[in-house]
C-alpha cells in the first residue's frame, strides 16, 4: 500500500482466491448424485395419467447435455485448488488479475461486513445491467480503509446490507 501526501493510500491491493472452494461431505456427494439422476431422467421420462412414459424423440436431449456437462466441470474443479489473484484498487480503476474495470463502468459500491456471520465483500454495481455485479472479498483488509478509498471514485450503495439472494443459495447449495 502506497501513501500519498495526505497521509491517505494510492493504492491498495490485497489477494484473492480466484473462486471459493466450498467444503463439501458425502452425504453432499450423494444428494448431488440423485438430483443428477432425477433430473436425466424427466429428461427423457414422463408421467402421464399416472403412467411412466419414454419421450423419445420428444426427450430433452439438450436439457441432458447441460447436467452432465455442468456435473463434469464441478467434478473436474473439485480436485484443484484454486489460485490466487491479486486486486487493485488505483485511482483509475479496479483491476481483478489481468482484467482492469475504469471506474466509469460502475455505478455504485458496496461493502457489507458482517464479523458474526464471517461476511466481508466488496460489491460493484456496472452501469450496463446486462453484466452481473462484481463481488471481491476483503479477506484481511480493513473494510473500513477499503469504503473510504472508494468513496472518493465511486457513489455508495447504502440499501444493500446483505449478500445478494444468487451468493446466498451459492452458498447454501455449496456451488
Amino acid at each position: 500500500m502506497a501513501i500519498d501526501k495526505q497521509n491517505s493510500p494510492q493504492k491498495l491491493a490485497w489477494p484473492v482466491p480466484e473462486y471459493h472452494q466450498p467444503e463439501r461431505n458425502r452425504r453432499w456427494y450423494i444428494a448431488a448424485g440423485i438430483f443428477l439422476f432425477i433430473c436425466l431422467f424427466f429428461s427423457f421420462f414422463s408421467f402421464s395419467a399416472w403412467r411412466l412414459v419414454f419421450l423419445g424423440a420428444n426427450a430433452n436431449f439438450l436439457f441432458a447435455l447441460i447436467i452432465i456437462i455442468g456435473a463434469i466441470i464441478m467434478i473436474v474443479n473439485d480436485g484443484r485448488e484454486p489460485l490466487l489473484v491479486n486486486i487493485y484498487l488505483t485511482k483509475d480503476g479496479v483491476s481483478v488479475g489481468k482484467k482492469f474495470y475504469d471506474y466509469d463502468r460502475f455505478k455504485d459500491f458496496s461493502v457489507i461486513y458482517k464479523p458474526k456471520q464471517s461476511l466481508k465483500n466488496l460489491y460493484f454495481e456496472f452501469k450496463n445491467t446486462m453484466r452481473p455485479r462484481l463481488s471481491i472479498p476483503l479477506r484481511h483488509m480493513d473494510p473500513l480503509l477499503v469504503r473510504n478509498y472508494l468513496l472518493k471514485y465511486l457513489d455508495e450503495d447504502l440499501e444493500r446490507t446483505d449478500m445478494p439472494l444468487s451468493e446466498q443459495l451459492t452458498k447454501l447449495f455449496k456451488l
